[in-house]
């Protein structure tokens, strides 16, 4: 029988171009994707794909199946998330995804005990990611997120602003001074994102404004990203909210307004209905003059 499962790596691949892309997208290595994409045009007895010097392209009939492989991958995580909601509905769980900053900033606020003293019943985890969870796969319920998303079917609503800045740390400053201007940055050693974090808003900024960077310092996390600045081995975009609250830390130009962005709460259109999520965003709108400073500075 045919595994759906293996399509996901066929829907991966035709996304990427390349099996390595499709598995760094997907988390596992190079040679699960080449091996489940074989298993599928075995079974199927049909090429579905091209294999070129530059990457995979493909077959007329890939192209032909590609969305109807696209409408199984989505109906199937409708469906895993409508069980893992239905888990979690029994639970009184909210599983609320942001990024990993934010996380220490929230629990310290004393916004969530308020929140659990209104709702005892309910529990709200986090799920931490710098990248963007998809909520279609059940495995968070809200996401607190800034920034660009394609994904249209989410519902939601704006919570503040996301505002990011340079900074360098003080020693750092003392010894090699700052940019006094965007054009001047590419005279300092920068840290910045690694590869799979290359669509960041803030890795795309730095690749514009400063196309020969000496980079001295990758890593897939803002907090990466704060920590090298904080070791002053050279300078990056940081939120606000997070570098301002630094005092080792000096904001050396900005806000920059082309890293400026929305603060959202979002969800599934069904899964913002249930009764726990619905009383979680009614407690944020309630809340949401004590949530700016936390998410902004």
């Amino acid at each position: 029988m045919l595994d759906w499962n293996d399509l996901k790596y066929f829907v991966a691949v035709a996304q990427h171009g390349s099996t390595l892309a499709a598995g760094r997208a997907l988390e596992v290595d190079q040679s699960t994707v080449q091996r489940r994409l074989t298993a599928l045009e075995r079974h199927i007895g049909r090429a579905l794909v091209q294999r070129h010097t530059t990457g995979y392209r493909l077959t007329d009939f890939g192209t032909e199946v590609l969305e109807a492989a696209r409408e199984v991958g989505r109906a199937v995580g409708d469906f895993e998330q409508v069980l893992a909601a239905s888990k979690r509905n029994a639970a009184g769980v909210i599983r609320l995804t942001c990024p990993e900053p934010l996380v220490n900033r929230l629990m310290h606020s004393g916004l969530l005990d308020r929140f659990h003293a209104l709702h005892p019943e309910l529990h709200v985890e986090f799920v931490m990611s710098d990248k963007y969870v998809d909520l279609r796969t059940g495995e968070a319920d809200v996401a607190l997120r800034s920034g660009d998303t394609d994904d249209a079917v989410l519902v939601g609503r704006k919570v503040g602003d996301s505002l990011w800045a340079v900074y360098a740390s003080r020693d750092y400053v003392a010894r090699h001074g700052q940019p006094s201007s965007i054009e001047e940055i590419q005279a300092h050693p920068l840290a910045g994102f690694e590869e799979s974090m290359a669509g960041h808003r803030a890795s795309q900024w730095l690749r514009q404004v400063a196309p020969d960077a000496n980079i001295v310092a990758r890593s897939g996390s803002v907090l990466g990203l704060l920590l090298s600045v904080k070791a002053g081995v050279g300078i990056a975009p940081l939120p606000t909210a997070l570098g301002d609250s630094e005092t080792e830390l000096v904001r050396v130009l900005g806000p920059i307004p082309e890293l400026s962005r929305d603060w959202r709460l979002l969800a599934m259109p069904e899964i913002r209905k249930t009764a726990r999520v619905s009383a979680f965003f009614d407690f944020i709108a309630a809340e949401i003059d004590a949530l700016k400073p936390i998410i902004t500075g």
